[in-house]
């Protein structure tokens, strides 16, 4: 049976003015409907990102379990299985990561599952970011390049990748190829391949490349980029259904955000202002293989209904380095949970989780087995994310979580076995867990280097034909003390104040990246952002994430101007504990940051009262 495609955008039928590129996937475990939703509405190229610092070392450990796996199961069993007719008909070209740490297995697990169809397809498979092999090399450029810490032990490595570019993505797409499966690449990387394939961008035409890269960054957190996440939450209609972004990209770079017609979602200026600030640091010198991104004179406009306009975005040389990043097992974790109803409950549940704590590391030293190395009370439903801010102690109902790290697995064993104890013995109100009793995982941390673009050869693979080359250096690098700092903006103390939350004077949303997150706040009206400066300054930020540098060794927040959007953008740098899986925190990939911050009291001047209405 045909499928129904919109008609105006099929296969080999690309604009010569507009390529529609459309983001499906954001992370191994999205939605499996979105990529044939995005087909349906016309595409001509599907991004599917599966990766993240987080997965690398989960799909490492699938490989050393197995040889053929360590690649995204999700894309091969579910988007590319349940979907071989819709793509052949549509004719809409793949690009995507899912290769993880073993893009050949992907590739031929694809095969096979289109052979048992009766189709073929033109698969191309890009390698050369698997650094495994380049361990001394790759010591002997020092320390971590954000901390500073020492090179982590060999023998504990689990994986090590380079994040490559565009430029092979967008050679493979010459050389022929239906589908681009890579491994490690820059996420953007999925989107702007196609694009310098598309428009012939060349390695000079920074300021395309800058604006291809951010339409990747726009999209690559799927519907993060049409109404997920949302500050304003409420205004979003239908997620069940909600519809996945689409850009739409012009030679010169500018393009349109979009999502499928009659879809959930919603595509506005500041959906799209949020994205473009998630998981940034410095707005001003976004870092990638390809292109150094600048973002503080970029153009948002609303231009028609779920479609916003961005341009603006400038280019400048890229570094001429690839970051490396490297997973390694660093001893053992475990979780554990136990509910607690009733009066005084979060008292109740910190004295219960700190008696099993005492009486298990009484244990330990029985045992001649050393303390827990880290340990982690956390009262979920008590506010114990909020640190100081918290407003949750009467709630009459928590779920005590416990996190514990050791070097050796009789410990965790011992934990396990006395945590359920308290059922009978301790805290009136403790139900019991009855989802089976805690895992042990291993400690996975992260460690970030750089290596010489030109030292990384990448081979392209598409049938019998095989291309290893590197990509050039570049003829200039990316200097950060050149750039030239858009002024700040006035910080205006109210006079005749009133306090408002900082949710009524903007939106806000946070990532993750390492143990960093950020902050991105775009105000409301322009006439609210100096007030904002006023009172987001950095040690009034230090102070309200105080609980969060716990443990830091160099705690820092640092404030950017990013004047297109009205908005500031805050890095917090050493604040998550660890970060990722090295981390005992409840929120360790920092969702749920501007959440907390959103309730900070602002002054504002009375006169001002009468403009806020959230959502305006």
């Amino acid at each position: 049976m045909a499928v129904e495609v919109a008609p105006h955008r099929r296969r080999h039928q690309v604009s010569e003015k507009v390529v529609r590129i459309g983001g499906g996937c954001a992370f191994y475990g999205d939605s499996s409907v979105a990529p044939a939703q995005l087909m349906k509405a016309g595409i001509d190229y599907l991004a599917l990102d599966y990766l993240a610092e987080a997965t690398m070392p989960l799909l490492g450990m699938m490989r050393q379990a197995r040889a053929d796996s360590g690649y995204a199961l999700d894309f091969t069993e579910w988007v590319w299985k349940d979907n071989l007719r819709l793509i052949r008909e549509t004719g809409t070209r793949i690009v995507t990561n899912a290769g993880g740490v073993n893009p050949q297995a992907c590739a031929a697990r694809m095969a096979a599952i289109a052979a048992e169809a009766g189709l073929s397809f033109k698969i191309a498979v890009i390698e050369g970011d698997e650094m495994i092999g380049r361990l001394p090399e790759l010591a002997a450029e020092g320390g971590e390049m954000f901390t500073g810490a020492p090179f982590p032990p060999q023998d504990k490595i689990v994986t090590a990748n380079a994040y490559l570019g565009a430029t092979p993505i967008a050679r493979a797409l010459a050389m022929g190829a239906d589908v681009v499966i890579t491994g490690r690449v820059v996420d953007s990387a999925l989107t702007l391949g196609p694009l310098i394939h598309e428009f012939g961008w060349g390695a000079d035409d920074l300021d395309q490349l800058a604006s291809g890269s951010l339409a990747g960054h726009v999209i690559e957190c799927g519907a993060q980029g049409s109404g997920g996440l949302f500050t304003d939450w409420e205004q979003v209609p239908d997620w069940a259904h909600i519809g996945y972004p689409i850009v739409e990209c012009e030679v010169d770079g500018s393009f349109v955000v979009t999502k499928p017609e009659g879809t959930g979602g919603l595509v506005s200026v500041p959906v799209v202002a949020e994205q473009v600030l998630y998981e940034v640091g410095d707005p001003q010198a976004y870092m990638l293989p390809d292109v150094t991104c600048d973002f503080t004179a970029l153009k948002l406009e609303q231009a028609g209904e779920h479609r916003v306009r961005v341009s603006g975005c400038i280019g400048h040389a890229p570094s001429g380095r690839y970051k490396v990043s490297l997973s390694w097992k660093d001893g053992l974790r475990c979780f554990a949970h136990m509910p607690i109803v009733g009066r005084d409950a979060a008292r109740k549940g910190q004295r219960q989780s700190e008696a099993v704590l005492t009486r298990v590391e009484e244990m330990l030293r029985e045992r001649n087995l050393a303390p827990f190395r880290a340990k982690r009370i956390e009262l979920l439903g008590a506010e114990a994310s909020y640190g100081a801010n918290a407003r949750g102690s009467d709630t009459r109902e928590v779920v005590c979580r416990v996190g514990v790290e050791h070097e050796d697995a009789a410990a965790m064993a011992c934990f396990i076995r006395e945590f359920d104890s308290p059922t009978t013995s301790m805290a009136v109100g403790t139900t019991g867990w009855f989802g089976g009793r805690p895992e042990v995982r291993p400690v996975l941390r992260v460690f970030s280097t750089t290596v010489e673009r030109g030292a990384v050869p990448v081979t392209i693979t598409l049938g019998d034909a095989s291309e290893t080359t590197a990509v050039p250096d570049p003829s200039t690098r990316f200097d950060t003390a050149a750039l030239v700092r858009p002024e700040a903006g006035a910080a205006t103390v109210a006079t005749d104040p009133v306090e408002v939350s900082l949710i009524d004077l903007a939106w806000a949303r946070s990532g993750d990246k390492g143990d960093a997150f950020n902050v991105g706040v775009i105000a409301r009206r322009p006439e609210y952002l100096p007030y904002l400066r006023a009172a987001l300054t950095e040690p009034a930020l230090r102070q309200w994430f105080a609980h969060e540098f716990e443990g830091g060794a160099h705690p820092e927040v640092r404030r950017y101007e990013v004047p297109g959007l009205n908005a500031l953008n805050f890095h917090f740098l050493d604040a998550l504990g660890g970060g990722q899986m090295a981390s005992l925190r409840l929120d360790p990939l920092a969702k749920g940051k501007a959440q907390q911050l959103l309730d900070m009291p602002i002054a504002i001047p009375m006169a001002l009262l009468p403009t806020i209405r959230r959502g305006t």
